[in-house]
């Protein structure tokens, strides 16, 4: 053959080859399984081989190779990764708890800081340490024998008579408003069930984990991504524990403890209600919270508000100013965002590049000392900072009636480190988030940070002229900040607000999904938006007319009769 001579071959080659991103390729039998391919590589990472990305799409590692791609391997350092990882151990500890407990009904709530979930136990008349020790064994058994985890594509129809019959009444009626005519099931051993996601292809793959009783109930731990292949200490989070408790009492109360019975109450017209009753139990949350602060209003001099992103931290500051002054209590809003530091000034990350996040980008004298002199009857000169220059300038002057109270926001304000000095008697910390409580069913929870990201996703659209695409490139970024600066000190709070809201994902479904859409294929971010399209797909869609014009929500979705508002001067 002549040098560049093209020509067409007799029959098809028998292998193909995966491209990798570091430039070396597997070459391996055509149709062979995707972690056939991995094991060529698998010595060689520093963390277990949990799934791939195939061509711009997510596969699991039992997805058959007919060509050649370019592969991405995931492991449990990836967030796709770690949520396979995640969801196929709590499939293990399901099947498990069958095995040794069949009379009994198993309950993923919400996930735990320290890399868990939070599980509750039903139909048995205790559930005790023994018990628990009883249900590791049993799972570190089926890690042991290296069951397969068997997928399986049947009729819808077919996978609801099997919940019927095994008396899962939460995924019927989940199931019964599923548009698709077929479902995929995962079989280990004798459990069938549906799980939101891909698996690994056994239970062999399921090595790092740990079960720890708390409260009655018992905690699911699993590696954090930065630590792969390690447990990390368990912390203690009582405040932020009785929430999510208080919240799924609630959900239970509204009778709506799923999507399936959040999509019944929608069907039977009631949408309605579920949001005036919601909106309801906001305003009597930050009613709450401002008595509590009037209770102490004569040793309170500043009020520090801290959450993640998307948490409606900006709506549930004008609320409770509102809530204040109808207590005679006058409120004086600051922005911590004005004492950053010169630009040049500001510290550097890893990466070399400036951490405006970091504690030391905050000008922390100027703040103490501004807030020290403002509580004492001082009239003092704030800073303004100009972000296009990055110069910390001369902003307005301040003074403070007698009573007034400083309302401090941002992500730092839960942060001991913030202004050391100031006595904790004279401060009142209120910890915003948005802690999820809804799930699809038992076993599939709906992630807290799936909720905020739907959120900012509109927000960014709306407000700065970002894309979906955008947002999602920066989330990572965003969630590494709240890891660090944020989620330590969350119990530090002497109040926590959840701005969770019942209804809200079918309110968002309607006004994301176009957005989400528009991400394109190709795209890292083309995954992580095809993963929340799929996921959005288990709700029915409700209009915003009944959201009230103060909402949580509205800081998001638009409307908000808050915007414009500011505390007048007397």
């Amino acid at each position: 053959m002549k040098q560049d001579e093209f020509y067409l071959s007799e029959k098809a080659r028998e292998t193909v080859e995966l491209n990798l991103p570091d430039g070396r390729v597997i070459t391996g039998r055509r149709g062979a399984e995707l972690r056939e391919f991995m094991r060529a590589i698998e010595n060689a990472q520093e963390a277990m081989i949990i799934g791939a990305i195939v061509d711009g799409n997510l596969r699991e590692l039992t997805f058959p190779i007919s060509r050649d791609a370019v592969v991405t391997p995931l492991t449990l350092s990836d967030a796709d990764g770690a949520r396979i990882y995640r969801r196929s151990l709590t499939f293990l500890m399901e099947a498990a708890f069958k095995q040794c407990f069949p009379g009994g009904v198993l309950t993923i709530d919400h996930s735990v800081s320290s890399g868990g979930y939070f599980c509750q136990v039903e139909g048995l008349p205790e559930f005790s340490k023994a018990d628990l020790n009883r249900l590791e064994a049993a799972m570190r058994d089926l890690v042991r024998q290296d069951v397969a985890f068997v997928r399986e594509t049947v009729p819808l129809q077919e996978a609801i008579d099997y919940f019927i019959s095994a008396g899962e009444d939460d995924k019927v009626r989940l199931l019964r408003y599923r548009k698709r005519n077929d479902l995929v099931l995962y079989r280990v051993g004798e459990t069938r069930d549906y799980h939101h996601g891909y698996m690994v292809p056994s239970s062999g793959y399921l090595k790092w984990f740990g079960l720890e009783m708390l409260n009655g109930a018992f905690i699911l731990r699993f590696p954090r991504r930065h630590a792969p292949s390690e447990l990390l200490p368990m912390t203690s989070y009582p405040t932020l524990l009785k929430t999510f408790r208080d919240y799924g009492d609630l959900l239970k109360k509204l009778g709506i403890p799923s999507v399936g019975a959040l999509n019944d109450t929608i069907k039977a017209g009631h949408i309605d209600e579920v949001i005036l009753v919601s909106e309801a139990l906001h305003e009597m949350q930050i009613s709450e919270i401002a008595e509590a602060i009037d209770k102490r209003k004569d040793s309170i001099g500043v009020i520090l508000i801290a959450g993640p992103s998307s948490s409606g931290k900006t709506t549930f500051s004008k609320r409770l100013s509102i809530q204040l002054l109808a207590r005679g209590i006058t409120p004086f809003a600051m922005e911590m965002d004005n004492f950053f530091v010169d630009r040049e000034k500001t510290p550097l990350g890893k990466d070399g590049k400036p951490d405006f996040e970091s504690l030391q980008a905050m000008d922390l004298k100027r703040l103490y000392a501004d807030v020290r002199d403002l509580v004492a009857g001082k009239e003092v000169q704030l800073p303004k900072f100009d972000f296009i220059r990055g110069r910390s300038l001369e902003g307005e002057r301040a003074k403070l009636n007698k009573g007034d109270i400083i309302i401090l926001e941002g992500i730092h304000g839960l942060n001991p480190g913030l202004m050391p000095n100031l006595s904790r008697e004279n401060t009142f910390r209120i910890y915003v988030s948005c802690l999820t409580q809804l799930n699809l069913d038992r076993h599939n929870r709906i992630s807290t940070t799936d909720t905020r990201m739907l959120r900012r996703i509109l927000r960014d659209a709306r407000d700065r002229g970002y894309s979906a695409l955008d947002t999602i490139r920066r989330w990572e970024s965003v969630r590494q900040g709240e890891k660090v600066h944020i989620f330590p000190y969350q119990e530090h709070a002497d109040a926590i607000f959840n701005s969770a809201l019942a209804y809200e994902l079918t309110t968002l479904k309607p006004l994301v999904e176009p957005l989400l859409r528009q991400v394109p294929f190709g795209t890292p971010e083309y995954i992580e938006a095809k993963r929340l399209l799929k996921f959005l797909e288990w709700f029915l869609p409700t209009g915003s007319e009944y959201v009230p014009g103060n909402s949580i929500l509205r800081e998001f979705i638009g409307g908000s009769i808050l915007t414009e508002f500011s505390l007048w001067k007397k």
